[in-house]
């Protein structure tokens, strides 16, 4: 080993090691990046007609980008792109998206009837794309003011969620967070949203454990962060999850609203909502691909394996997944500032210095991923419900948060085991992290650890495993380590899980402006 590559480093790793370890990522990356570049996905088409104006339900509250996409399958001519059939219809039409969505719904307009209809098909399609991206370069703009004139706010920034059910409910706990301290609220899922394959229109009032993703629903919520955020003279940012069977819709509906960080990682849906492999791929390709140009912050999801794994066992997979997730991002154009790479504090609180083994993964995530708005998570599989336990573990968790300067540090709250968060628990949380921190503020740059000793060995011993691991996944692929269980100790079969029905391999003539939109301004 070079003495040199480590003279750098607080922790003594290797940076030969972690160069390595990141060109096997990327070989992984090429790899899958090969595979989804063939391929799109009914929740892709969708998608794109969302992005060309096409919103709304029938009578029967079934979407209409859903219907058209299900009338292009039943024609078979999905393969050529929902754009393809649009274009060709506005162009013998004279019709706006809408309308022909309308009129595919009620029988009027057949789409087989357009499939060879000649027309100015690139150009047609790049200005309507152009201006559907123009609509989300505004909201980039306008995020960008808001900041610009914003407090500025030290590193981690304050993360909480609030998760009803009740829209109009989760609008005034998201003010009510903004004003006692919060930086970014997340309005959790309904349970189970992510197995739908749809999204659910309009305001909702009802849910269970969480509140429906719908466009309307992000409408809501960022109008009230806007004024709230105008009142306190610091930008708010609103979160939520584009992941499952409609990952790139949700992310449409993102961009289009002016949400700020989304979860966004098909690792997640297919480990922990048995997705198809090959289906969440190739939606998390294009979804952030919305997100790399809306400017959003991704969260990944490599926190949930220490639910099912042993955090301290486990610690090198999530550590190569970080790569992983490094290297697959960066080919749908995200930059290495919108990558809120995950991992959390799950250690079991009974292990004799579980803090230095923590406190060791945390320095090492921020040291490996310098420029990441690295995203923090709070213990939550050792919550018991002793309050007094709790809020002594977030304390420490915050004190890591702040030690070892994570982006994104999402807030454990002491009633975790018991129910959904009240808004008092929500502010204990916050007092509890913003007296933390502001103590500690600087600790990381004071400290020093010492060589060779418990924290360093922890570090390099982790990056060891990582980088094994990762070249074993180079070399059997991907989709059969993911067969194997590697990550999180669950099996998930490359033809198994919800979805696969809805891959299709793209035609000679695939045509998706939409896509080639962001590729252009994203130069991919």
């Amino acid at each position: 080993m070079n003495a040199s590559s480590k003279s750098s480093s607080k922790l003594g790793l290797d940076s030969d090691l972690i160069s390595e370890a990141r060109k096997a990522a990327s070989g992984i990356a090429d790899s899958l990046d090969t595979f989804v570049r063939l391929r799109s996905t009914i929740a892709v088409e969708r998608t794109t007609l969302r992005l060309m104006g096409i919103d709304g339900v029938n009578a029967d509250q079934v979407p209409l980008p859903n219907i058209v996409c299900d009338a292009l399958v039943d024609a078979d001519c999905l393969e050529h792109g929902a754009a393809d059939f649009l274009i060709r219809a506005m162009d013998a039409t004279g019709l706006e998206p809408q309308a022909i969505a309308e009129k595919v719904s009620n029988g009027e307009i057949k789409v087989e009837e357009f499939t060879t209809h000649e027309c100015d098909l690139q150009g047609l399609g790049r200005r309507f794309a152009s201006k559907s991206v123009d609509r989300i370069q505004r909201n980039v703009d306008k995020r960008n003011d808001y900041l610009d004139k914003s407090e500025k706010k030290s590193t981690p920034l304050h993360y909480v969620i609030v998760a009803t059910g009740n829209i109009y409910e989760d609008a005034v706990q998201a003010r009510t967070a903004a004003i006692q301290g919060a930086d970014i609220v997340a309005v959790i899922r309904s349970t189970g949203q992510s197995l739908l394959d749809y999204v659910p229109y309009g305001p909702t009032i009802e849910g269970f454990g969480g509140t429906y993703a719908t466009q309307e629903n992000f409408k809501i919520v960022r109008e009230a962060l806007d004024d709230v955020g105008e009142e306190l003279g610091r930008y708010i940012r609103l979160c939520n999850y584009c992941s499952g069977l409609c990952m790139p819709e949700i992310a449409a509906m993102g961009a289009i609203e002016r949400l700020d960080v989304m979860l966004n990682d098909a690792l997640y849906g297919i480990l922990f909502r048995d997705i198809n492999p090959e289906r969440t791929f190739i939606d998390q390709y294009f979804s952030r691909m919305i997100n790399a140009f809306a400017g959003v912050i991704i969260n990944t999801g490599e926190d949930n394996y220490l639910t099912t794994a042993d955090a301290v066992d486990a610690a090198h997979t999530v550590l190569a997944s970080q790569f992983l997730n490094e290297q697959i991002a960066f080919r749908s154009g995200l930059r290495t500032e919108q990558l809120g790479l995950g991992h959390a504090m799950e250690m079991n609180p009974n292990i004799e210095n579980g803090f230095l083994l923590e406190l060791a993964q945390a320095e090492m995530a921020r040291e490996i991923f310098p420029g990441a708005p690295l995203k923090y998570m709070p213990p939550t599989k050792y919550m018991t419900g002793n309050i007094f336990k709790g809020h002594l573990q977030d304390a420490l968790f915050n004190l890591i948060g702040a030690w070892t300067n994570q982006g994104i540090q999402l807030l454990g709250m002491m009633t975790e085991a018991m129910h959904t968060p009240h808004m008092s628990d929500r502010y204990l949380a916050l007092e509890n992290a913003q007296y933390v921190m502001n103590n500690v503020r600087n600790l990381g740059e004071e400290i020093m650890y010492k060589p060779d000793g418990m924290i360093q060995k922890r570090a390099q011993s982790v990056l060891g495993d990582a980088l094994k691991l990762l070249s074993k996944v180079e070399s059997e692929g991907l989709f059969q380590t993911l067969e194997d269980g590697v990550f999180a100790d669950v099996k998930r079969p490359r033809n198994g899980g919800r979805g696969q029905d809805g891959v299709f391999l793209r035609s000679a003539r695939y045509f998706n402006p939409i896509e080639d939109q962001f590729r252009e301004r994203l130069s991919l």
